[in-house]
Protein backbone atom coordinates (compact mmCIF):
# COMPACT_ATOMS: atom_id res chain seq x y z
CA UNK A 1 0.00 0.00 0.00
CA UNK A 2 3.14 2.60 1.07
CA UNK A 3 4.37 1.66 -2.14
CA UNK A 4 1.49 3.08 -4.27
CA UNK A 5 1.99 6.37 -2.45
CA UNK A 6 5.43 6.54 -2.94
CA UNK A 7 5.24 5.77 -7.09
CA UNK A 8 2.94 8.42 -6.86
CA UNK A 9 4.95 11.29 -5.07
CA UNK A 10 7.59 10.16 -7.02
CA UNK A 11 5.54 10.49 -10.34
CA UNK A 12 4.48 13.69 -9.00
CA UNK A 13 8.08 15.02 -8.49
CA UNK A 14 9.46 13.88 -11.50
CA UNK A 15 6.33 15.70 -14.11
CA UNK A 16 5.33 18.02 -11.82
CA UNK A 17 7.95 20.11 -12.68
CA UNK A 18 8.11 20.00 -16.39
CA UNK A 19 5.88 22.58 -17.42
CA UNK A 20 7.87 25.04 -15.20
CA UNK A 21 11.24 24.17 -16.60
CA UNK A 22 9.56 24.79 -20.12
CA UNK A 23 7.33 28.07 -19.10
CA UNK A 24 10.93 29.41 -17.98
CA UNK A 25 12.43 28.38 -21.32
CA UNK A 26 10.14 29.41 -23.71
CA UNK A 27 8.74 32.29 -21.76
CA UNK A 28 12.01 34.52 -22.57
CA UNK A 29 13.70 32.07 -25.43
CA UNK A 30 15.52 34.58 -27.13
CA UNK A 31 17.63 35.78 -23.71
CA UNK A 32 18.60 32.16 -23.29
CA UNK A 33 19.66 31.54 -26.82
CA UNK A 34 22.11 33.70 -25.80
CA UNK A 35 22.88 32.41 -22.02
CA UNK A 36 22.48 28.86 -22.49
CA UNK A 37 23.92 27.53 -20.05
CA UNK A 38 22.13 29.88 -17.54
CA UNK A 39 18.78 29.24 -19.09
CA UNK A 40 19.32 25.16 -18.40
CA UNK A 41 20.41 26.07 -14.54
CA UNK A 42 17.72 28.24 -14.21
CA UNK A 43 15.14 26.26 -15.45
CA UNK A 44 16.37 23.43 -13.41
CA UNK A 45 16.28 25.01 -10.57
CA UNK A 46 13.31 26.83 -10.67
CA UNK A 47 11.07 23.86 -11.63
CA UNK A 48 12.74 20.72 -9.81
CA UNK A 49 14.15 22.94 -6.90
CA UNK A 50 10.86 25.14 -6.34
CA UNK A 51 8.18 23.09 -7.38
CA UNK A 52 9.39 19.97 -5.77
CA UNK A 53 10.38 21.88 -2.45
CA UNK A 54 6.48 23.01 -2.49
CA UNK A 55 5.44 19.56 -3.21
CA UNK A 56 7.15 18.50 -0.02
CA UNK A 57 6.32 21.23 1.77
CA UNK A 58 2.36 20.56 1.53
CA UNK A 59 2.63 16.88 1.47
CA UNK A 60 0.72 17.26 4.49
CA UNK A 61 -2.11 19.03 2.65
CA UNK A 62 -1.64 17.07 -0.93
CA UNK A 63 -0.71 13.13 0.20
CA UNK A 64 -3.00 11.24 2.31
CA UNK A 65 -1.76 8.80 4.79
CA UNK A 66 -2.13 5.13 3.94
CA UNK A 67 -1.95 4.01 6.79
CA UNK A 68 -5.31 6.03 8.01
CA UNK A 69 -7.18 5.20 4.58
CA UNK A 70 -6.18 2.46 3.21
CA UNK A 71 -5.44 1.60 0.10
CA UNK A 72 -7.10 3.45 -3.32
CA UNK A 73 -9.81 1.20 -4.60
CA UNK A 74 -8.84 -1.75 -7.01
CA UNK A 75 -9.92 0.35 -10.41
CA UNK A 76 -8.42 3.27 -9.01
CA UNK A 77 -5.18 1.39 -8.57
CA UNK A 78 -5.38 -0.44 -12.11
CA UNK A 79 -6.52 2.92 -13.89
CA UNK A 80 -3.29 4.99 -12.18
CA UNK A 81 -0.84 2.30 -12.76
CA UNK A 82 -1.55 2.04 -16.63
CA UNK A 83 -1.35 5.91 -16.85
CA UNK A 84 1.98 6.00 -15.31
CA UNK A 85 2.90 2.88 -17.57
CA UNK A 86 1.81 4.89 -20.66
CA UNK A 87 3.47 7.57 -19.62
CA UNK A 88 6.56 5.69 -19.45
CA UNK A 89 5.99 4.26 -23.03
CA UNK A 90 5.57 7.82 -24.19
CA UNK A 91 8.49 9.38 -22.86
CA UNK A 92 11.26 6.71 -23.81
CA UNK A 93 9.14 6.74 -27.29
CA UNK A 94 10.00 10.33 -27.52
CA UNK A 95 13.46 9.70 -26.47
CA UNK A 96 14.45 7.84 -29.23
CA UNK A 97 12.94 10.45 -31.67
CA UNK A 98 14.33 12.83 -30.54
CA UNK A 99 17.31 12.29 -28.60
CA UNK A 100 17.94 13.25 -25.38
CA UNK A 101 19.10 16.73 -25.91
CA UNK A 102 16.22 17.85 -27.81
CA UNK A 103 13.86 16.45 -24.93
CA UNK A 104 15.51 18.95 -22.73
CA UNK A 105 15.55 21.89 -25.20
CA UNK A 106 18.47 21.78 -27.41
CA UNK A 107 17.10 22.92 -30.75
CA UNK A 108 14.76 25.57 -28.58
CA UNK A 109 17.73 27.50 -27.06
CA UNK A 110 20.17 27.38 -30.23
CA UNK A 111 17.06 28.05 -32.54
CA UNK A 112 18.44 25.03 -34.78
CA UNK A 113 17.01 21.53 -35.10
CA UNK A 114 14.49 19.81 -37.60
CA UNK A 115 11.02 19.55 -37.04
CA UNK A 116 9.60 16.41 -36.61
CA UNK A 117 6.14 15.49 -37.98
CA UNK A 118 7.41 11.67 -37.80
CA UNK A 119 6.08 8.31 -35.01
CA UNK A 120 4.59 9.72 -32.22
CA UNK A 121 4.66 12.75 -34.06
CA UNK A 122 2.65 11.53 -36.43
CA UNK A 123 -0.18 11.57 -34.11
CA UNK A 124 -0.10 14.12 -31.44
CA UNK A 125 1.92 17.27 -31.53
CA UNK A 126 3.04 17.40 -27.73
CA UNK A 127 3.47 13.47 -26.77
CA UNK A 128 5.33 14.42 -23.52
CA UNK A 129 2.96 16.77 -22.50
CA UNK A 130 0.44 13.95 -23.39
CA UNK A 131 2.36 11.45 -21.12
CA UNK A 132 2.80 14.13 -18.35
CA UNK A 133 -0.64 14.98 -18.42
CA UNK A 134 -1.43 10.74 -17.73
CA UNK A 135 0.91 10.06 -15.33
CA UNK A 136 0.14 12.75 -13.04
CA UNK A 137 -3.62 11.86 -13.52
CA UNK A 138 -2.49 8.19 -12.40
CA UNK A 139 -0.37 9.26 -9.64
CA UNK A 140 -3.93 11.25 -8.44
CA UNK A 141 -6.00 8.19 -8.58
CA UNK A 142 -3.41 6.36 -6.74
CA UNK A 143 -3.39 8.71 -3.87
CA UNK A 144 -7.09 10.56 -4.20
CA UNK A 145 -6.63 13.28 -1.71
CA UNK A 146 -8.95 16.71 -2.59
CA UNK A 147 -5.94 18.85 -2.05
CA UNK A 148 -3.59 16.39 -4.61
CA UNK A 149 -6.79 16.99 -7.30
CA UNK A 150 -6.85 20.74 -6.65
CA UNK A 151 -3.06 21.04 -7.00
CA UNK A 152 -3.27 19.21 -9.99
CA UNK A 153 -6.08 20.82 -11.60
CA UNK A 154 -3.94 24.09 -11.61
CA UNK A 155 -0.82 22.19 -12.93
CA UNK A 156 -2.72 21.41 -15.61
CA UNK A 157 -3.69 24.88 -16.60
CA UNK A 158 -0.26 26.42 -16.68
CA UNK A 159 1.25 23.16 -18.27
CA UNK A 160 -1.24 24.15 -20.92
CA UNK A 161 -0.36 27.68 -21.32
CA UNK A 162 3.11 26.35 -21.82
CA UNK A 163 2.03 24.13 -24.41
CA UNK A 164 0.74 27.96 -26.03
CA UNK A 165 4.18 29.16 -25.39
CA UNK A 166 5.93 26.13 -27.08
CA UNK A 167 3.70 26.71 -29.93
CA UNK A 168 4.18 30.15 -30.51
CA UNK A 169 7.82 29.56 -30.52
CA UNK A 170 7.46 26.44 -33.02
CA UNK A 171 5.86 28.78 -35.31
CA UNK A 172 7.83 31.38 -35.43
CA UNK A 173 11.34 28.82 -35.85
CA UNK A 174 9.38 26.86 -38.99
CA UNK A 175 6.43 29.08 -39.96
CA UNK A 176 3.99 27.72 -42.95
CA UNK A 177 5.76 24.05 -42.22
CA UNK A 178 4.41 24.49 -38.41
CA UNK A 179 0.91 26.12 -39.28
CA UNK A 180 -0.22 23.04 -42.26
CA UNK A 181 1.31 20.23 -39.77
CA UNK A 182 -0.80 21.86 -36.55
CA UNK A 183 -3.58 21.87 -39.26
CA UNK A 184 -2.84 18.53 -39.84
CA UNK A 185 -1.76 16.93 -36.29
CA UNK A 186 -3.77 17.48 -32.66
CA UNK A 187 -2.06 19.15 -29.89
CA UNK A 188 -2.52 16.46 -27.34
CA UNK A 189 -5.14 13.51 -28.35
CA UNK A 190 -4.63 11.13 -31.11
CA UNK A 191 -8.51 11.06 -31.76
CA UNK A 192 -8.60 12.90 -34.95
CA UNK A 193 -6.24 13.69 -38.00
CA UNK A 194 -6.34 15.94 -40.80
CA UNK A 195 -7.79 19.07 -38.75
CA UNK A 196 -6.53 21.24 -36.58
CA UNK A 197 -5.54 20.77 -33.19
Amino acid sequence: MRALYRLAAAVLAFEMPVPFYWLVLHGRVEFWRKHARAGYLCSVLIAWGGIDALLFHFRAQLFRNPSIVGAPPVWATAAGLLLIGADAFLLTTVEMELGGRRLVGHAELTGRGEMTARGLYAWVRHPRYLGMILAVLGACLLDASAGLWIAAALWLAIALATIQLEERELHSRFGPAYMAYAKRVPALLPLRRGTGG
